[in-house]
Parts: structure tokens; sequence; C-alpha cells
């Protein structure tokens, strides 16, 4: 069954794409079915129907009652390893 998973920034464009690729590659690599959805971090509450997983690349405070789990690490390359360990931690 795939796994939706919210890719948001700021503006939906550059640091969401960086951060999607990642995950995508992630899941692939680990064999995990998902679909993307890149958005606004304005738009995410309209689009969290049936998610598993909301990824950001800005500070989000408010709680969807979906995972959130903070995508900066993508576009830093600090920590990178345990971003991922974390996203696969929710999807597994």
């Amino acid at each position: 069954m795939k796994k939706r998973i919210i890719v948001a920034c700021g503006g939906a464009v550059a640091t969401s794409t960086v951060a999607a690729d990642k995950i995508a590659e992630l899941c692939k690599k680990e064999n995990i079915p998902v679909e993307i959805i890149q958005c606004r971090v304005s738009e995410i509450a309209s689009k969290c129907d049936n998610v598993d997983l909301i990824v950001t690349t800005s500070r989000v405070k408010k709680d969807y009652g979906i995972p959130l789990v903070s995508g900066m690490s993508f576009v830093s390359g600090i920590n990178v390893e345990k971003t991922e360990e974390t996203i696969l931690s929710y999807l597994k």
C-alpha cells in the first residue's frame, strides 16, 4: 500500500523539491511505495486527508494529528541519516 507524504516549504518549489527527491530516493531504496504531495506550508491543512507523514523544510508548530518531521537536514546536509531514520520509522 502506498504511503502518502506531504513535503512542504514556504514557496512549494525550491527546498521542498530537494527534500521530496531525497525522500523518494530513500523510499525507493527501502522498497516503500510512496506518493509525495508537494505544497506550501500554508496548504498543509487542506491536503492532509489520508496522509501518513508530513515533512517540512520550514518551522511548523501546528499539530495536524499526523507525524511531522523537519526536513531541513536534506537542505543543509547536516544529520541527514537521523532524519532518514525518523522518516522510515513512520513509514515501516
